[in-house]
């Protein structure tokens, strides 16, 4: 692909994502001309005895003209659990890190409210 056929291709589509609900998220992103990057940093958030790294956390988007990230949850509430648990570890250890979870009703909301329903993934 040409660097100017790139740059036509929004870059919601030129990215692989986990889920759909990402692409959806980088879509209205996209649409609203938001800088973001997918999964640009990981933050190491627990340790073992040895000082070894047991535990990271990687938030789905970071946005840079808002010093940003987001971790976009719509799983069961089980995992949402285990995601606020590393969110909140996040926070105590860096707190310096500004980071935003949209939960499955907030995500759901925005979906709605700008017709990403039948968006596919």
């Amino acid at each position: 692909m040409s660097a100017e056929l790139a740059d036509e291709v929004p870059k919601s589509e030129r990215t692989a994502f986990a889920h759909a609900s990402e692409r959806q998220f980088a879509r209205l992103l996209d649409f609203y001309q938001i800088a973001w990057e997918y999964e640009p940093r990981s933050f190491d958030i627990d340790w073992d005895r040895d000082g070894n790294v047991t535990q990271r956390f990687t938030p789905d988007f970071y946005l840079p003209e808002f010093d940003l990230y987001i971790e976009i949850t719509t799983l069961n509430q089980k995992l949402v659990t285990k995601k606020n648990r590393k969110v909140r570890r996040l926070r105590e250890r860096y707190p310096e890190i500004n980071c935003k979870v949209f939960y499955q009703r907030d995500y759901l909301s925005l979906v709605t409210k700008y017709g990403l329903e039948d968006a596919s993934g």
